[in-house]
């Protein structure tokens, strides 16, 4: 096996293990744990499929900096208002689509379900994730996930991270 293939397969592990852990994160409300999950200099946006599409650059959530997602994450728990919901990610296994030193390139499909107070669980987005990865010093962060969602249509306010 070659060295770059070695160090594709570690990736591969280190990276599914991350997104599993990630998702988890989120669907158990440890949103104040979510921003460690980024490095200091990060991009963090959803945005929609139509858009990347054709180019255009909105997106629904759009956050440049670590800092950024402690803002929402405090915004998330003292000034927004949303209906009570329960989430569950669904991600598969990420496709590793580049390796430049520590920086790893992948994609992964993912599906976020969401329960409400009616006790209805529906699919509430779908799409994919794109993301740059730094695995220096041992850690795996995210330099960089880009949420692109096929959903046409969110349902209600997009309060938590996808």
């Amino acid at each position: 096996m070659s060295a770059a293939a070695e160090v594709a397969q570690v990736a591969q592990s280190a990276i599914d293990d991350f997104n599993a852990a990630y998702g988890l994160c989120l669907d158990d409300d440890r949103l104040e744990q979510w921003p460690n999950l980024f490095v200091d200099d990060c991009l963090y946006q959803v945005i929609a499929r139509e858009n990347v599409d054709n180019g255009l650059p909105a997106a629904v959530m759009y956050c440049d900096s670590r800092a950024m997602l402690v803002d929402r994450v405090v915004a998330l728990r003292k000034a927004n208002v949303f209906p009570e919901h329960f989430n569950r990610h669904l991600i598969g296994r990420a496709v590793i689509t580049g390796v430049e030193g520590d920086q790893v390139s992948a994609e992964a499909s993912y599906v976020v379900f969401q329960t409400r107070n009616d006790g209805e669980t529906r699919i509430y987005n779908a799409g994919k994730y794109v993301d740059r990865f730094d695995l220096s010093g041992g850690t795996v962060r995210l330099k960089s996930r880009t949420c692109i969602y096929d959903t046409l249509r969110i349902a209600t306010l997009l309060a938590t991270p996808i």
